[in-house]
């Protein structure tokens, strides 16, 4: 049996699983932040303003990381069948999803010009994936409707 070459997922597909990791990453926040908000109080000004929005960025860094180490998809990969990887195609280990995770937020800051990278890259990564050593793959059988 042939082995399969490893795809980069279409750009809508990413879109499309970026919204539904939206979703899970909004629940997922405010649920996290109701035992800080009950020990920190008011957390609209100040410093506390400033740990809530580290705290908030600590438990999206977790679910991400976690995910990424342990089978390499979060709940919205699964659904739309997305995997990361290493560039080698082997699992992802704790430094390269941490990198990852802290370049992609990077990337957001700097106005989404991480992302916009894959559009122009030879092979449709991002430029945290390239600079972490990992890659999306696209898990649907090629010839698979879209």
């Amino acid at each position: 049996m042939p082995e399969q070459v490893a795809r980069a997922p279409g750009l809508a597909r990413r879109l499309a699983c970026a919204v539904y990791e939206s979703l899970v990453l909004a629940a997922l926040v405010l649920i996290a932040t109701f035992p800080f908000l009950a020990i920190a109080g008011d957390s609209t000004g100040g410093i506390r303003r400033h740990l809530l929005q580290a705290y908030v960025l600590f438990v999206a860094g977790t679910y991400f990381v976690g995910f990424w180490t342990r089978g390499g998809q979060t709940l919205a990969m699964k659904t739309w069948r997305i995997r990361l990887e290493s560039a080698g195609g082997g699992p992802v280990g704790l430094a390269p999803a941490v990198r990852r995770y802290v370049l992609a937020l990077a990337g957001a800051a700097a106005l989404g010009l991480g992302f916009f990278w894959a559009l122009v890259d030879r092979e449709g990564l991002t430029l945290h994936d390239r600079l972490a050593g990992t890659r999306l793959v696209d898990l649907r059988p090629i010839g698979a409707p879209t």
